[in-house]
């Protein structure tokens, strides 16, 4: 199975920091965040990994390299400057992630959830997982219900970043530059997306604010 990694953010909640260093190679408790999904991935024993590259990506690049030192096999989807958002970074993707399901996974997110190889029912088009609602997005994103993802009901959980895909998903979704969410929620009012809840560690370590709330944790 293969796994892609969101790296292509421009990172503007985070600046200044990102004006000078890839959003991906922040490195809050002495390692660069993607350091952490790479060494995941490889540990659940998926070592074919995209990652997704815009500004300062050669940065990410010159660091991970091909991918030797982590166990992995590691190329390069490279979105120019301006970055194609999440949906239409996947979609750009495609062509290397191959034709069965694939993980993708927010660089930007520190998390100690156990990656696993899950088989997708007939019809399934993805599985995401589900945290308990943070306090920077205390109305969720989407419900859980019987192991279903369901837009616009309550109680609602918090997408974590990660998630499991199949090709379908995006292949007719769009074109250039388009997010993910109205895709994904899409295909939940289809019933095609399923869901779990991640009650361990988690943070999304998108704003100044929470990075340094990452900081402050314990040595890993």
């Amino acid at each position: 199975m293969k796994a892609m990694i969101l790296a292509a953010g421009r990172g503007e909640r985070m600046r200044p920091l990102t004006d000078t260093t890839a959003k991906a190679l922040l490195a809050p408790l002495g390692k660069p965040l993607i350091e952490y999904q790479i060494e995941a991935l490889v540990r659940a024993g998926m070592r074919d990994i995209v990652i997704n590259l815009a500004w300062l990506g050669e940065q990410i690049r010159s660091r991970v390299g091909q991918g030797e030192q982590y166990g992995a096999n590691i190329v390069y989807s490279d979105e120019g400057h301006a970055a194609l958002e999440t949906g239409g970074g996947i979609l750009k993707a495609l062509p290397l992630l191959g034709e069965g399901p694939f993980w993708v996974v927010n660089a930007d997110v520190y998390t100690e959830f156990e990656f696993s190889t899950p088989r997708l029912a007939d019809g399934v088009l993805a599985h995401l997982v589900m945290v308990p609602n943070p306090d920077h997005n205390g109305s969720g994103d989407f419900a859980l219900v019987g192991g279903r993802i369901v837009p616009d009901e309550t109680p609602a959980f918090t997408f974590s970043g990660l998630s499991v895909m199949r090709p379908e998903l995006l292949r007719h979704a769009g074109t250039g530059i388009f997010p993910l969410a109205p895709v994904l929620t899409a295909a939940a009012l289809k019933d095609q997306v399923t869901g779990e809840l991640f009650t361990g560690t988690w943070l999304d370590v998108g704003t100044l604010q929470r990075y340094r709330q990452l900081e402050k944790l314990p040595d890993q």
